[in-house]
Protein backbone atom coordinates (compact mmCIF):
# COMPACT_ATOMS: atom_id res chain seq x y z
CA UNK A 1 0.00 0.00 0.00
CA UNK A 2 1.43 3.96 -1.01
CA UNK A 3 1.52 6.33 1.18
CA UNK A 4 0.93 10.30 0.58
CA UNK A 5 3.79 12.57 1.31
CA UNK A 6 1.49 14.24 3.75
CA UNK A 7 0.81 10.68 5.22
CA UNK A 8 4.65 9.49 6.19
CA UNK A 9 5.86 13.40 7.05
CA UNK A 10 3.14 12.94 9.83
CA UNK A 11 4.23 9.15 10.90
CA UNK A 12 7.57 10.85 11.10
CA UNK A 13 6.68 13.53 13.48
CA UNK A 14 4.65 10.84 15.67
CA UNK A 15 7.70 8.58 15.83
CA UNK A 16 10.04 11.24 16.80
CA UNK A 17 7.68 12.53 19.31
CA UNK A 18 7.66 9.03 20.75
CA UNK A 19 10.96 8.92 21.35
CA UNK A 20 11.84 12.55 22.31
CA UNK A 21 8.89 11.99 24.96
CA UNK A 22 10.24 8.68 26.38
CA UNK A 23 13.86 10.14 26.75
CA UNK A 24 12.44 13.41 28.38
CA UNK A 25 10.73 10.96 30.88
CA UNK A 26 14.43 8.99 31.35
CA UNK A 27 15.73 12.16 31.82
CA UNK A 28 13.51 13.31 34.11
CA UNK A 29 13.30 9.82 36.45
CA UNK A 30 17.04 10.27 36.14
CA UNK A 31 17.55 13.90 37.33
CA UNK A 32 15.43 12.40 39.97
CA UNK A 33 17.33 9.57 41.31
CA UNK A 34 20.22 11.18 41.11
CA UNK A 35 19.35 14.05 44.07
CA UNK A 36 17.30 11.84 46.02
CA UNK A 37 19.34 12.05 49.16
CA UNK A 38 19.70 16.12 48.88
CA UNK A 39 16.05 16.43 48.05
CA UNK A 40 14.59 14.49 50.57
CA UNK A 41 17.35 16.11 53.03
CA UNK A 42 15.47 19.42 51.59
CA UNK A 43 11.93 18.06 52.42
CA UNK A 44 13.14 16.39 55.88
CA UNK A 45 15.36 19.57 57.24
CA UNK A 46 13.72 22.63 55.77
CA UNK A 47 10.56 24.87 57.46
CA UNK A 48 7.17 24.57 55.86
CA UNK A 49 6.52 27.26 53.44
CA UNK A 50 4.87 28.80 50.36
CA UNK A 51 8.22 28.38 48.20
CA UNK A 52 8.59 24.58 49.90
CA UNK A 53 5.10 23.91 48.37
CA UNK A 54 6.01 25.76 45.33
CA UNK A 55 8.80 23.43 44.81
CA UNK A 56 6.66 20.13 45.55
CA UNK A 57 4.72 20.95 42.82
CA UNK A 58 7.37 22.43 40.35
CA UNK A 59 9.29 19.12 41.03
CA UNK A 60 6.59 16.22 40.76
CA UNK A 61 4.34 17.74 38.38
CA UNK A 62 5.88 16.66 35.28
CA UNK A 63 5.51 13.30 36.53
CA UNK A 64 1.65 13.60 35.23
CA UNK A 65 3.02 15.45 32.13
CA UNK A 66 5.18 12.80 31.08
CA UNK A 67 2.50 10.60 32.00
CA UNK A 68 -0.23 12.45 29.49
CA UNK A 69 2.39 12.69 27.06
CA UNK A 70 4.07 9.01 26.97
CA UNK A 71 -0.28 7.75 27.33
CA UNK A 72 -0.75 10.18 24.31
CA UNK A 73 1.96 9.21 21.97
CA UNK A 74 2.70 5.35 22.84
CA UNK A 75 -1.16 4.38 23.26
CA UNK A 76 -3.36 3.47 20.08
CA UNK A 77 -5.58 5.91 19.50
CA UNK A 78 -8.29 6.19 16.79
CA UNK A 79 -10.51 8.68 18.74
CA UNK A 80 -10.23 11.90 17.66
CA UNK A 81 -12.05 13.14 21.06
CA UNK A 82 -9.99 11.75 23.16
CA UNK A 83 -6.92 12.98 21.39
CA UNK A 84 -8.39 16.23 22.07
CA UNK A 85 -9.07 16.21 25.12
CA UNK A 86 -5.28 15.18 26.25
CA UNK A 87 -4.11 17.08 23.67
CA UNK A 88 -5.24 19.93 26.12
CA UNK A 89 -4.64 18.28 28.93
CA UNK A 90 -0.79 18.19 28.23
CA UNK A 91 -1.23 21.91 27.10
CA UNK A 92 -3.09 22.97 30.56
CA UNK A 93 -0.41 21.13 32.37
CA UNK A 94 2.43 22.38 30.51
CA UNK A 95 1.29 26.25 31.44
CA UNK A 96 0.92 25.58 34.70
CA UNK A 97 4.54 24.01 34.31
CA UNK A 98 5.63 27.42 33.38
CA UNK A 99 3.73 29.26 35.97
CA UNK A 100 5.28 27.52 39.42
CA UNK A 101 8.97 27.56 37.31
CA UNK A 102 8.83 31.27 36.45
CA UNK A 103 7.41 32.31 40.01
CA UNK A 104 10.17 30.94 41.59
CA UNK A 105 12.72 33.63 39.75
CA UNK A 106 10.04 36.32 39.72
CA UNK A 107 10.20 36.26 43.62
CA UNK A 108 13.88 35.86 43.55
CA UNK A 109 13.93 38.79 41.41
CA UNK A 110 12.01 40.91 43.94
CA UNK A 111 14.36 39.57 46.46
CA UNK A 112 17.45 41.26 44.44
CA UNK A 113 16.01 44.91 44.11
CA UNK A 114 15.53 44.66 47.79
CA UNK A 115 11.70 43.38 48.07
CA UNK A 116 10.48 46.75 46.11
CA UNK A 117 6.70 46.14 45.82
CA UNK A 118 5.99 48.60 42.68
CA UNK A 119 8.76 46.30 40.85
CA UNK A 120 6.37 43.15 42.04
CA UNK A 121 3.27 44.24 41.14
CA UNK A 122 4.79 45.02 37.88
CA UNK A 123 6.23 41.85 37.08
CA UNK A 124 3.25 39.63 38.35
CA UNK A 125 0.90 41.95 35.62
CA UNK A 126 3.13 40.97 33.09
CA UNK A 127 3.15 37.44 34.06
CA UNK A 128 -0.14 37.34 34.35
CA UNK A 129 -1.53 39.04 30.94
CA UNK A 130 1.06 36.18 29.14
CA UNK A 131 -0.89 33.66 30.74
CA UNK A 132 -4.22 34.91 30.60
CA UNK A 133 -3.00 35.22 26.25
CA UNK A 134 -1.41 31.91 26.29
CA UNK A 135 -4.36 30.45 27.68
CA UNK A 136 -6.61 31.70 25.70
CA UNK A 137 -4.70 30.66 22.15
CA UNK A 138 -4.33 27.41 23.38
CA UNK A 139 -7.54 26.42 24.18
CA UNK A 140 -9.35 28.65 21.40
CA UNK A 141 -7.26 27.39 18.75
CA UNK A 142 -6.68 23.54 20.17
CA UNK A 143 -10.56 22.59 21.61
CA UNK A 144 -12.39 23.44 18.08
CA UNK A 145 -8.92 22.27 16.37
CA UNK A 146 -9.26 18.74 14.02
CA UNK A 147 -7.02 15.63 15.32
CA UNK A 148 -5.75 12.84 13.13
CA UNK A 149 -3.67 9.36 13.84
CA UNK A 150 -1.23 8.38 11.55
CA UNK A 151 -2.59 5.85 8.60
CA UNK A 152 0.94 3.96 8.60
CA UNK A 153 0.52 0.61 10.29
CA UNK A 154 2.71 0.78 13.64
CA UNK A 155 2.98 4.24 14.66
CA UNK A 156 0.99 5.11 17.76
CA UNK A 157 -0.54 8.56 18.58
CA UNK A 158 -2.65 11.58 17.34
CA UNK A 159 -1.69 15.02 16.25
CA UNK A 160 -3.36 18.79 15.11
CA UNK A 161 -3.78 18.35 11.83
CA UNK A 162 -4.67 22.07 11.27
CA UNK A 163 -1.84 23.85 12.12
CA UNK A 164 -1.97 27.30 14.15
CA UNK A 165 0.42 30.05 13.57
CA UNK A 166 -1.10 32.16 16.80
CA UNK A 167 0.82 29.67 18.81
CA UNK A 168 3.91 31.88 18.67
CA UNK A 169 2.54 34.74 20.26
CA UNK A 170 2.69 33.34 23.72
CA UNK A 171 6.01 32.34 23.25
CA UNK A 172 6.92 35.72 21.64
CA UNK A 173 5.68 37.37 25.06
CA UNK A 174 7.51 34.74 27.04
CA UNK A 175 10.97 35.67 25.71
CA UNK A 176 10.47 39.28 25.96
CA UNK A 177 9.45 38.84 29.77
CA UNK A 178 12.86 36.59 30.33
CA UNK A 179 14.63 39.38 28.73
CA UNK A 180 13.59 41.67 30.94
CA UNK A 181 14.32 39.77 33.97
CA UNK A 182 17.53 38.88 32.86
CA UNK A 183 18.45 42.58 32.47
CA UNK A 184 17.11 43.45 35.31
CA UNK A 185 18.91 41.08 37.55
CA UNK A 186 21.92 42.27 35.49
CA UNK A 187 21.66 45.61 36.28
CA UNK A 188 21.27 44.85 40.28
CA UNK A 189 24.24 42.84 39.65
CA UNK A 190 26.33 45.32 38.46
CA UNK A 191 24.99 48.06 41.31
CA UNK A 192 26.05 45.18 44.37
CA UNK A 193 28.13 43.46 42.86
CA UNK A 194 31.32 44.47 45.40
CA UNK A 195 29.62 45.46 48.12
CA UNK A 196 27.64 41.46 47.75
CA UNK A 197 30.56 39.21 47.88
CA UNK A 198 28.45 36.22 49.44
CA UNK A 199 28.11 32.80 47.58
CA UNK A 200 24.65 33.06 48.13
CA UNK A 201 24.01 36.45 46.56
CA UNK A 202 26.57 35.45 43.93
CA UNK A 203 24.79 32.25 43.05
CA UNK A 204 20.95 33.62 43.28
CA UNK A 205 22.12 36.18 40.76
CA UNK A 206 23.97 33.29 38.49
CA UNK A 207 21.01 30.88 38.78
CA UNK A 208 18.64 33.84 37.61
CA UNK A 209 20.96 34.73 34.51
CA UNK A 210 21.28 31.38 33.58
CA UNK A 211 17.39 30.61 33.62
CA UNK A 212 16.37 33.60 32.28
CA UNK A 213 18.92 33.25 29.45
CA UNK A 214 17.66 29.72 29.00
CA UNK A 215 13.97 30.66 28.56
CA UNK A 216 14.90 33.37 25.95
CA UNK A 217 16.70 31.10 24.23
CA UNK A 218 13.90 28.30 24.41
CA UNK A 219 10.89 30.79 24.07
CA UNK A 220 12.30 32.30 20.44
CA UNK A 221 13.12 28.83 19.52
CA UNK A 222 9.57 28.01 19.96
CA UNK A 223 8.72 31.27 18.07
CA UNK A 224 10.00 29.81 15.44
CA UNK A 225 8.44 26.57 15.44
CA UNK A 226 5.15 27.69 15.92
CA UNK A 227 5.63 29.58 12.57
CA UNK A 228 7.67 27.30 10.54
CA UNK A 229 6.89 23.65 11.90
CA UNK A 230 3.48 21.37 11.76
CA UNK A 231 2.27 17.64 12.50
CA UNK A 232 4.10 16.67 16.06
CA UNK A 233 7.22 18.86 15.77
CA UNK A 234 5.84 21.56 17.30
CA UNK A 235 4.58 19.41 20.65
CA UNK A 236 8.10 18.34 20.98
CA UNK A 237 9.63 21.45 21.64
CA UNK A 238 7.11 23.35 23.77
CA UNK A 239 7.37 20.45 26.11
CA UNK A 240 10.84 20.35 26.22
CA UNK A 241 10.86 24.02 26.73
CA UNK A 242 8.00 22.73 29.85
CA UNK A 243 9.83 20.78 31.33
CA UNK A 244 13.52 21.70 31.20
CA UNK A 245 12.30 25.29 32.76
CA UNK A 246 11.17 22.77 35.48
CA UNK A 247 14.25 21.07 36.37
CA UNK A 248 16.12 24.15 36.30
CA UNK A 249 13.43 26.03 38.83
CA UNK A 250 13.98 22.70 41.39
CA UNK A 251 17.15 22.48 40.85
CA UNK A 252 18.44 25.69 41.46
CA UNK A 253 16.21 25.97 44.58
CA UNK A 254 17.45 22.99 45.83
CA UNK A 255 21.26 24.41 45.13
CA UNK A 256 20.25 27.68 46.65
CA UNK A 257 19.18 25.97 49.89
CA UNK A 258 22.34 23.95 50.20
CA UNK A 259 24.65 27.21 49.78
CA UNK A 260 22.43 29.15 52.44
CA UNK A 261 22.62 26.03 54.98
CA UNK A 262 26.79 25.77 54.49
CA UNK A 263 26.59 29.40 55.07
CA UNK A 264 24.54 29.17 58.35
CA UNK A 265 26.70 26.08 59.64
CA UNK A 266 30.18 28.09 58.74
CA UNK A 267 28.59 31.21 60.32
CA UNK A 268 30.12 33.26 57.41
CA UNK A 269 26.86 35.15 56.92
CA UNK A 270 27.48 36.74 60.20
CA UNK A 271 30.84 38.75 58.21
CA UNK A 272 29.03 39.58 55.10
CA UNK A 273 27.06 43.05 55.12
CA UNK A 274 24.42 42.31 52.92
CA UNK A 275 20.96 43.73 53.35
CA UNK A 276 19.39 41.17 51.51
CA UNK A 277 20.47 38.14 53.30
CA UNK A 278 17.88 38.34 55.71
CA UNK A 279 15.04 38.51 52.64
CA UNK A 280 16.97 35.85 50.60
CA UNK A 281 16.44 33.27 53.06
CA UNK A 282 13.27 33.68 54.30
CA UNK A 283 11.80 33.63 50.50
CA UNK A 284 14.76 31.25 49.38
Amino acid sequence: MEYSTDDLAAARSLQLATYIHMSMATLWTYDYACSLHEEWSFLLRSRWGKMKALYIVTRYLPFIFLATDLYLYCTPNENPSKCRVLENTESGLGIVLVIVSEIFFILRTYVLWHKNTILLAAMLSTFFIILATAFSIAFTTGVPAAYATSGVPGITGCYQSSTSFQYFIPFLLLSVFELGLMVLTLIRAIQNWRINPSRLYVALVNHNIFYYACGFLLSVTNVFASLLLQYSYQNILYDFEFMTLAILATRMHLHLWQTDRRAHDSGTLMHIPMSDVPSVNSTA
